[in-house]
């Protein structure tokens, strides 16, 4: 296993995602208005990386239109010197082509990229709450039952090229198991990604790794030995394991990721208020250990990115 570095810790923030629906907390970002404003606050905390994703305004389900997206992008990119990461992992049958529709009109310095298909349960979330605001969430969760997240060899070779061959976009690469980074080093074997890679290990989703110190020790290893010195190391972790975790991944010389669509907690039973709070309470751990927050310049050293102005922002 890597020795911790000496060196800035990354704080990504996932302002929305496609997990959580209207129903499951009053603070989730859902209109343009609301994901811009949660996401600016959240990259004044102390975020430099805001990982983005689109609702409709009218009731909260996931959307890849890129007209929604165009209505706060803009915003949070003249107000904040944060790096933006558009989802290529949308929401629930959507296509690749709908999931690569934002990210080709924008070409955003980083887009996340799931590392294959794989079961997505978000089904025992259902069971939680007698009543709905929208009609659309029961079913969309219970749905999930029998649904496949599809990213095959194919579709991430035609995410790799039209999106970070053609457009300069590198990836926030998504492993939710070990199998995972075994992908991505096909990608790097046969030159198709380039260091270094930002690799998030994703930890508590229902089809993925569990939620386990010896499993985050087991990818923090695994990696090693696949990718040495040409990653950096990210962590996740679904749910009430996303502070303890992240916490551990840091001390390991990680980079953390915290966030509503990963959480919508700030600690046991209290529901986060906003994005920024989550930002604020992993920074004060970062510090308490003496580790220092990287800046959206530093963040953008580290990942080699190709900087605001050369994107259609």
């Amino acid at each position: 296993m890597s020795k911790p570095k000496s060196r800035k810790v990354i704080i990504t923030c996932a302002v929305t995602g496609s997990i959580h629906t209207p129903t499951m907390s009053p603070h989730l970002p859902i209109t343009p208005a609301e994901i811009a404003t949660s996401a600016i606050a959240a990259a004044e905390a102390g975020a430099s990386i805001l990982h983005l994703h689109a609702r409709d305004p009218n009731d909260g389900r996931p959307t890849p239109d890129p007209e929604v997206f165009r209505a706060f992008l803009p915003q949070i990119h003249e107000a904040t010197d944060a790096v933006i990461n558009i989802t290529t992992g949308g929401g629930h049958n959507m296509t690749v082509q709908d999931r690569l529709a934002a990210p080709l009109a924008f070409k955003p310095e980083m887009c996340s990229l799931n590392m294959g298909s794989m079961n997505f349960g978000l089904f025992p979330l259902k069971d939680r709450y007698p009543s709905w605001k929208h009609a659309w969430e029961p079913a969309y969760l219970e749905n999930s039952r029998d649904f496949i997240f599809r990213n095959t060899f194919k579709d991430i070779e035609y995410i790799l090229k039209h999106l970070g061959e053609d457009c300069g976009t590198r990836f926030e690469f998504e492993c939710y198991d070990v199998g995972h980074l075994y992908t991505l080093a096909h990608f790097l074997d046969r030159g198709l990604v380039k260091a270094p890679l930002f690799i998030q290990t994703i930890f508590g989703i229902l089809g993925g790794i569990g939620a386990d110190p010896r499993h985050l020790i087991h990818m923090r290893e695994t990696a090693d030995r696949l990718f040495g010195d040409a990653y950096e190391w990210s962590i996740l972790a679904a749910g009430r394991h996303q502070m303890g975790l992240a916490t551990m991944g840091a001390v390991m010389g990680g980079n953390v990721r915290v966030g509503l669509e990963d959480s919508l907690y700030l600690g046991k039973g209290t529901l986060a208020e906003s994005n920024a709070a989550q930002v604020s309470r992993i920074r004060t751990i970062l510090t308490e250990l003496s580790l220092d927050v990287a800046t959206p310049s530093e963040a953008r050293a580290m990942l080699d990115l190709k900087g605001a102005a050369a994107t259609a922002l």
